[in-house]
């Protein structure tokens, strides 16, 4: 029993070791284990989707301007770090800056083909907020899935007024009086409407905010019927809504100078009187040499309260339709218009010849001066007025407009700083939308939180390229730009088959 004890004692101590260095392994490799696979989780799990390394970061809001690596996840700026960041994919940005996507408030062209020349010029974010469309709904449905960059438009006041008159000439519109039902001259530009034609107007406009327009757009020189009455009351009527009123003037300096200010007092009575933001569209070729005297107006209104805001395109010369009303009482040098298509400059002959057929004209006369010190100034936003490269030959302000400013007016003429430059192509015009479309104040910023919408730039190198006789030139310099996160321009070629582009809709829109 002794020996019998003594083997049992002596044998059962050291299985109970054996057990507790077992379980102490067992414990230590699963400790191992686990922190092994957080790394090569962590590895293969990176916590962003892109990281852009070490650019240079430009907000105009919180004037950051120094080297960072950004985290995006999801299409959103996540993290804005001193330190090295991990992600799925790491894009080294050394030597570039690091900007807000450009925001254009003023492009006619809408259309795939405009599209690439306005991503190739860093513009992210491209609205129609002068001519605006109608009908709305039918607008933005043609462009969803489809866009290279973000798009929006404003209710336009043109083609709602001629939606009308052309219901009023077949009988479309049921709650109109039979005195009303009654046919209609060709070119509806030149009548004006009645009281009751007005009241049915501010219905279609309405409407239009409710499809998701971002406001009302009035192209009042193209519309010589639109009388003061009509205007005033559909400013009353975006009073109402809380939404902008951008508008191309009654007249310009080309009128004269009585008839130039008298249209700036126009629009700003009207938003005195009915409470109205107002955006002047184009100060440069609205105002050409009288600019000062203009901006000082606009200053004036802003500093007693009124909501008055203004932009200009970096260029001497204009473009329209040599067809509109804008050329019903010529009063300048008609070598100053030069026919796209061809090139050439005109004379009399031509001028009526081509004014019979119909297209577009760059007009040229403006002093580089004025035009110089317009863009220095930064309270004027940076706004291209393109036009849609779609109809053939154009001006070069829809591909080159936001380079020619960051590089032409800002790094060779020293016009004013590069954080200015964006300020005015960025901040500026995401806060000038951003009452009617909330959507808008998570863009024109580099910030966590903000849409990773992003234009990457060569400070030394970004300049336009596209000229009045070859305007189809990708501008110089713009290495990347993303919307949403993803690519459109990487490595300076845009990306074939991206549609990463999302409506911009006003917050009137029904079922917001």
């Amino acid at each position: 029993m002794i020996g019998k004890s003594f083997s049992n004692t002596f044998f059962e101590k050291p299985k109970r070791k054996d057990h507790m260095q077992s379980k102490f392994l067992f414990t230590f490799t699963l400790l191992l284990g686990v922190l092994f696979f957080s790394a090569f989780q962590e590895r293969v799990d990176p916590e962003f989707d892109l990281v852009i390394k070490g650019g240079r970061v430009m907000d105009p809001e919180s004037r950051l301007d120094a080297v960072r690596s950004i985290g995006i996840r999801n299409g959103s700026i996540a993290i804005i770090s001193e330190e090295e960041l991990n992600g799925r994919e790491v894009l080294d940005a050394s030597g570039l800056v690091v900007a807000p996507g450009f925001i254009d408030l003023h492009a006619h062209g809408q259309d795939p083909l405009s599209n690439r020349f306005q991503a190739a010029d860093g513009v992210t974010t491209a609205l129609d907020l002068e001519a605006g469309v109608y009908p709305v709904a039918k607008w933005y449905a043609s462009r969803q899935g489809q866009a290279l960059i973000n798009f929006g438009a404003v209710v336009g006041h043109g083609a709602a007024r001629i939606k009308l008159m052309q219901d009023v000439e077949i009988g479309h519109s049921p709650t109109m009086s039979d005195g009303v039902r009654r046919q209609i001259e060709d070119d509806d530009r030149y009548r004006e409407a009645t009281e009751e034609e007005i009241e049915e107007l501010v219905k279609l406009m309405r409407k239009g905010l409710e499809e998701g327009g971002l406001g009302f757009g009035f192209g009042i020189a193209y519309v010589p019927g639109a009388t003061p009455q009509e205007i005033l009351r559909l400013f009353q009527l975006a009073a109402e809504n809380q939404v902008p009123a951008y508008v191309h003037l009654r007249a310009s300096g080309r009128d004269g100078a009585a008839a130039t200010v008298a249209a700036f007092q126009e629009v700003i009575a009207n938003a005195a009187i009915a409470g109205t933001s107002v955006h002047v569209v184009h100060l440069n070729s609205t105002a050409a040499n009288l600019a000062q005297l203009c901006l000082e107006m606009i200053r004036g209104a802003q500093s007693r309260g009124l909501d008055v805001t203004t932009e200009a395109y970096p260029y001497t010369a204009s473009s329209t339709r040599l067809e509109s009303a804008l050329f019903d009482n010529w009063r300048g040098d008609y070598h100053d218009i030069q026919w796209t298509e061809t090139g050439e400059r005109l004379d009399r002959e031509t001028f009526e010849k081509y004014r019979r057929q119909g297209g577009w004209v760059i007009v040229h006369g403006r002093s580089e001066e004025i035009n110089q010190w317009i863009v220095s100034q930064t309270d004027v936003i940076a706004a291209s007025d393109g036009i849609p490269f779609i109809a053939g030959r154009a001006h070069p302000r829809g591909a080159g407009t936001f380079s020619r400013i960051l590089g032409y007016y800002s790094r060779e003429r020293k016009a004013l700083s590069l954080m200015d430059a964006l300020r005015k192509m960025t901040l500026l015009p995401a806060r000038r939308v951003e009452g009617a479309a909330p959507q808008m104040a998570k863009k024109g910023r580099v910030q966590v939180g903000a849409d990773a919408d992003l234009t990457l730039f060569d400070p030394d190198e970004i300049l336009d390229r596209a000229t009045y006789e070859k305007p189809d030139q990708y501008s110089a310099g713009i290495v990347h730009v993303l919307v949403g996160g993803t690519f459109v321009v990487r490595d300076s070629t845009l990306v074939e088959g991206a549609a990463p582009g999302k409506p911009i809709r006003g917050r009137l829109m029904s079922g917001n």
